[in-house]
């Protein structure tokens, strides 16, 4: 199957091109770009450049993988918008991951369980727990670094080297999802072709803006 990888969740705009098999999964290409203003101005150009460089046109792609946070609101929708539109205009499904899950997807394996964190912004963190296989046991949760009680001592993603001292923590690579990261991570899916889930976004927080209570009463002057 080819197959294209997007990812705004985080301040890399990620996209790439992937072949999976029943062998595994092999990137033939990649555009990640670290900006966190850039999601919207990058990723289409990038999902563009990446099916250049691998050879291929984006109607010979057969499936679609994009990360559904969590993460900010504006950068994720991004990303999301795209992989959607892409799905919907050549008519290929699109498979939803937890961009948490695809850096797990990449961290080298040991013996012992790890943490994802990424930065949430306004001070917080988006952070998951995974046992020593890689397999999702706790969040995604958003709340302050210093809040995040825990014994696991090795941390992957970017808010894991921001806040390392406020968790506790060492960290480790990966920083962000990567187009491998995110196609491990819906490989199964792939292969068996299922219906993929919505394309729900992971906010994990209370929008800011929120309707009126009640209509304001308008007095004569």
């Amino acid at each position: 199957m080819l197959v294209l990888a997007i990812d705004t969740a985080t301040p890399a705009v990620t996209a790439g091109i992937a072949v999976v098999d029943g062998s595994g999964v092999i990137v033939r290409a990649e555009r990640v770009t670290v900006d966190a203003r850039a999601h919207g101005e990058l990723i289409t150009p990038h999902a563009l450049a990446a099916a250049e460089q691998a050879g291929v046109t984006l109607r010979e792609l057969d499936a679609i993988v994009c990360g559904v946070g969590p993460g900010p609101f504006t950068g994720l929708r991004a990303g999301m918008a795209t992989a959607g539109a892409y799905g919907h205009a050549l008519g290929i499904p699109v498979y939803p991951v937890c961009s948490l899950d695809a850096i797990a997807a990449e961290v080298v394996r040991t013996d012992k369980p790890f943490l994802v964190v990424t930065d949430a912004r306004r001070r917080e963190v988006y952070w998951a727990a995974y046992d020593a296989e890689g397999a999702r046991v706790d969040g995604p949760h958003v709340q302050r670094p210093a809040e995040l009680k825990t014994d696991i001592r090795v941390a992957a993603g970017d808010g894991a080297l921001t806040y390392a001292d406020a968790v506790g923590v060492v960290p480790i690579e990966p920083r962000f999802p990567s187009p491998a990261g995110l196609v491990r991570t819906a490989r199964d899916e792939l292969l068996a072709r299922t219906e993929p889930k919505p394309l729900t976004p992971l906010y994990l927080r209370r929008p800011d803006a929120v309707e009126p209570a009640g209509r304001k009463r308008v007095t004569a002057p």
